[in-house]
């Protein structure tokens, strides 16, 4: 098996995966600090700017979009650097609005680039019945000949799901989880994303060699952070799994 893929995290859900040959950048989110209205008088708050100027990125080879529908997932910046990527992945009904370079997927379809195979997965953005008001959420899985597997969650807080997908892929490599306890005040504050013993728990059900947390920074309404996560990890016993950066 070659070497483990490269994970850079860069504020919020973002984070560039280099694995087999391929650049790919999660969720791109790089606007400063701000309000984003979401009718009703409610308003998602971004509390700190991404680190990294997306000019200074390099080329991107595709863009893995959980959903195009929220500003903590994709934001002005990360909509206006879609128009210089050649791929962008997503959900059927996000490819619809994008347009452009956009490929909509669904659960379970794949595509190929060289050598890797980015599948797409389930994600369920929140509890059961939620996709009427959080919309349709995908997540990916990376695998390739002689490449370890990589799990990229999207906005997902069942474990039901996650035990789908170790069905299916696991033992996973490298997850990139999407955490931060996220709610907003739907669903009777219900999770909208893993909390930090989810997430804890998802890396058990994958078997992961190695976790990458993102998701738990950068926004108001992400509960969660880093101490939390650290805690939970190692009450489970998989502090060693654990990558923060």
């Amino acid at each position: 098996m070659t070497a483990v893929p490269t994970v850079r995290v860069f504020g919020g859900p973002t984070a560039l995966i280099e694995y087999g040959g391929l650049r790919l950048l999660t969720d791109p989110t790089f606007d400063a600090p701000g309000d984003y209205p979401r009718g009703g008088g409610r308003f998602l708050t971004k509390t700190l700017p991404g680190t990294v100027d997306p000019a200074d990125l390099g080329p991107i080879d595709a863009v893995l979009l959980s959903h195009d529908e929220h500003p903590d997932n994709l934001d002005h910046s990360g909509r206006k650097l879609l128009a210089d990527v050649p791929l962008t992945l997503t959900t059927r009904g996000g490819a619809e609005r994008l347009g452009g370079t956009a490929r909509g997927l669904a659960p379970w379809q794949s595509v190929e680039s060289g050598e890797v195979t980015i599948t797409a997965v389930p994600a369920q953005h929140g509890p059961d019945g939620c996709e009427p008001v959080t919309g349709e959420v995908i997540g990916f899985v990376l695998t390739g000949p002689d490449l370890p597997v990589v799990y990229v969650s999207g906005d997902n807080a069942s474990l039901e799901v996650v035990e789908q997908i170790a069905e299916r892929f696991g033992p996973v490599d490298t997850a990139v989880l999407f955490a931060g306890g996220a709610r907003t005040g739907i669903f009777d504050n219900a999770l909208l994303t893993l909390d930090s013993a989810r997430a804890a728990e998802a890396a058990r059900i994958l078997g992961a060699r190695r976790v990458v947390p993102v998701h738990f920074d950068s926004w108001a309404h992400f509960t969660e952070g880093r101490e939390p996560l650290l805690a939970a990890f190692a009450a489970a016993g998989l502090a060693d799994v654990l990558e923060l950066r």
